[in-house]
């Protein structure tokens, strides 16, 4: 048995050690992944159990169960069938066409089919209702250290849940990382070296914090959407080359590096800006451009600008 299960049996004993703010923070957050990992299953399955009765309803509402898709629905389990009367309790924002309303909603809706998808709506309310008490939770056990997640707020991409969960997987105390890079490798964002006699044969990064790794890769996908700024930038330079799963992972490495530096001077986001590679590499991007228009059939002479 471990340690931990020998402590939870009473076999030995050990002082009993309060968990710290960040501790606490990390527990909730996780929790609450995985709350949300659930509803997502049973969203799933209500999908499933519509598909069954020849019901299309994801194919004209992104979200089935938001507020049309909850209209329909309701619908549906008090025994509504007629397709024309489904439609009309469609949003008025809706951007789905009448006609497709009724097509996707003309289906074959048994009592078997409403006792699932009753069932499962009511365990989504549940677990929605579990999360935000959560939320409320985490808002409590969030109050030591509200003025560094605000900080990591102003990361392009950092959503108020993302900072949540960056402060309370990697903690405050950078002290416990010497450098950047340190952080980064226990993250697992780097890639390993992997070489025999001189060739390279892997570059997939390492394993790292599972929690912290998903998080950062879904901000940086965030984070290469914006219309300007360095990850932006970073992003279209390696997905050229690379493409693009191995150009986000370098952004979410450059967010971590960002967390690093913000976190340890307290200091919010400075962005290097959409124009940062081009200014370093001023004289190479210079001789890049001359060598294509030399290829297009042009004679160009440089000029220092007075």
């Amino acid at each position: 048995m471990w340690l931990a299960d020998l402590l939870a049996h009473g076999l030995i004993r050990g002082s009993f050690v309060p968990p710290t703010p960040v501790q606490e923070m990390r527990d909730l957050t996780r929790t609450r992944k995985q709350v949300m990992r659930e509803i997502v299953q049973h969203v799933q399955r209500i999908q499933k159990t519509l598909e069954d009765a020849n019901i299309k309803l994801g194919n004209v509402v992104s979200n089935i169960v938001g507020t049309s898709g909850r209209a329909f629905l309701a619908a549906l389990i008090a025994g509504e069938t007629d397709p024309v009367k489904l439609a009309k309790l469609a949003h008025p924002r809706l951007m789905a066409e009448p006609k497709e309303l009724i097509e996707a909603l003309r289906g074959r809706v048994t009592d078997h089919h409403r006792f699932l998808l009753k069932l499962h709506l009511q365990q989504i309310d549940s677990l929605q209702g579990a999360v935000r008490e959560l939320e409320a939770r985490m808002g409590e056990a969030l109050a030591p250290f509200r003025g560094q997640v605000e900080n990591l707020k102003t990361m392009p991409g950092v959503s108020d849940t993302v900072a949540q969960v960056i402060a309370a997987e990697v903690g405050l105390d950078m002290s416990r990382f010497p450098t950047a890079g340190h952080l980064i490798s226990w993250a697992g964002l780097c890639p390993k070296m992997d070489e025999s006699a001189g060739k390279r044969r892997s570059t997939r990064v390492r394993k790292g914090a599972p929690w912290l790794k998903t998080t950062l890769v879904t901000a940086a996908w965030a984070a290469a959407r914006k219309k300007s700024g360095y990850f932006r930038a970073q992003f279209l330079r390696l997905k050229a080359r690379r493409g693009a799963k191995k150009a986000v992972l370098a952004v979410a490495a450059s967010m971590l590096t960002a967390v690093y530096h913000m976190l340890r001077n307290n200091v919010p986001y400075r962005d290097l800006g959409g124009d940062h590679f081009d200014q370093r590499d001023k004289r190479q991007t210079a001789n890049r451009l001359v060598k294509r228009l030399g290829a297009l059939g042009y004679t160009v002479e440089i000029k220092a600008a007075a």
